[in-house]
């Protein structure tokens, strides 16, 4: 009776962290850049969470399949920002796209777009400024970049670490973009989860399944150390091995 039992909540298990439509970034970007344009993924995140080190790290990794990554430096909010994912862009010898600070971020990430278009990129990461979801000037300030330059992907990213906090940053955050949303389109919301901080999380893995339960979307990435080829997939089985051992 109990390996009954275990089975059907392994299976469980299984079926919630499999996503209801399977996201394969790099055939995305395969699609978008065969229809002549670059393909756009836009950061985003509560404050504190690793953002521009998680967005090196998807950069390494594309970088590795051989493509032309731009950065685009959109945190125009936090003294360094600008400074920090330049540090990260020299280390990883792609070019970034800034404008400085207290500058609108949509139009940023917008003419980044556009010279990747122009200039043979075939993707743009956009580093956004880390907010919390209640901060509503902010959030609104997100949702008209998020409108606006309708990326293929927008990535939350979270910390492993925070239980069930984690839950409540990303069941927020999407509500709060569902609320401040710019003009009268339907308005856009988080595609894919990233998150951070899984090498030394153990029984705190529950994490990922809660945020995909909850969201409906995908654990697309997982950080699992401090180096940009610390990035790894969502191994399901072994999430739930971890989960009921």
């Amino acid at each position: 009776r109990e390996s009954k039992l275990g089975g059907a909540l392994e299976e469980a298990l299984q079926k919630i962290l499999t996503p209801k439509q399977s996201m394969d970034v790099l055939r995305e970007v395969r699609a978008c850049n065969a229809r002549g344009r670059p393909y756009v993924a836009v950061f985003v995140g509560v404050n504190g969470v690793g953002k521009s080190t998680s967005l090196s790290k998807v950069c390494f990794w594309l970088k590795s399949q051989g493509l032309n990554v731009l950065l685009a430096a959109c945190d125009t909010f936090r003294s360094g920002a600008v400074e920090q994912l330049k540090t990260h862009a020299a280390r990883l010898d792609v070019p970034v796209y800034e404008k400085g600070y207290n500058k609108d971020a949509a139009s940023i990430a917008m003419d980044a777009v556009k010279y990747a278009a122009g200039n043979g990129f075939d993707v743009v990461l956009v580093d956004t400024a880390g907010r919390m979801q209640d901060n509503e000037p902010l959030m609104r300030a997100l949702a008209k970049l998020v409108s606006l330059n309708n990326p293929d992907l927008v990535l939350f990213v979270g910390e492993a670490l925070v239980g069930n906090d984690s839950i409540d940053q990303v069941t927020k955050f999407n509500q709060a973009l569902k609320e401040t949303a710019y003009g009268s389109g339907e308005p856009r919301l988080i595609d894919g989860i990233m998150l951070t901080k899984f090498d030394t999380i153990d029984d705190k893995v529950g994490a990922a399944v809660s945020m995909v339960y909850s969201t409906g979307q995908p654990v697309i990435f997982v950080g699992v150390g401090q180096t940009y080829t610390d990035l790894k997939k969502l191994n399901v089985s072994n999430i739930v091995k971890l989960l009921l051992r």
